[in-house]
């Protein structure tokens, strides 16, 4: 038995869940998410708590045990906490500014890179070296903050570029000359 699936999930207070076939809405102060589940899993909720059990023991209904489980718990933690990515900007001259909606990144290109949010994202610029993603979809917070990090990521040699705030660049020794 799925050591993640088997674990039931509270609602907190301020939080509606409603279900309707297999399709979950979750509502909270931070947003609203909806998603749709494989029909083969059992998704019931009881009072304040949601609890999955799969069907049988065949690998595929294992797999989507825990995995629906999680997901479900993280929609609930987005609506009600909300999840924050941090990245941070490594080299001379390289520096973030929010224009508008808007993120500008100069990083030792000869023009500005842009990128612009989807809806329900936040990009922050608490300094000039740091980035901030915020956003209730803890998928797509992921994801917009590995499309910044792409624009320029950190190179082993001087380990300048765009990395996650805490990410560890492993380091090479260059050339050495006669």
């Amino acid at each position: 038995m799925s050591r993640v699936g088997k674990k039931p999930i509270e609602i907190p207070a301020g939080v509606t869940v409603t279900l309707n076939n297999n399709t979950v809405t979750v509502k909270g102060p931070k947003g609203e998410l909806t998603r749709t589940f494989n029909p083969d899993m059992n998704i019931k909720i009881e009072e304040n708590v949601i609890t999955i059990s799969r069907p049988s023991d065949v690998k595929e209904h294992r797999a989507l045990h825990g995995t629906t489980r999680a997901v479900i718990a993280n929609m609930i933690e987005g609506v009600s906490k909300g999840f924050e990515k941090s990245l941070e900007l490594i080299g001379v001259g390289y520096r973030a500014q929010k224009q508008g909606n808007k993120l500008v990144l100069n990083v030792g290109y000869s023009h500005p890179v842009e990128i612009e949010p989807e809806n329900g994202l936040e990009i922050e610029v608490p300094s000039n070296t740091k980035v901030t993603v915020k956003g209730a979809d803890k998928e797509r917070v992921g994801a917009l903050a590995a499309n910044i990090r792409q624009v320029r990521p950190p190179e082993p040699y001087k380990g300048k570029g765009i990395r996650y705030e805490g990410e560890y660049v492993r380091r090479k020794e260059g050339k050495t000359g006669k």
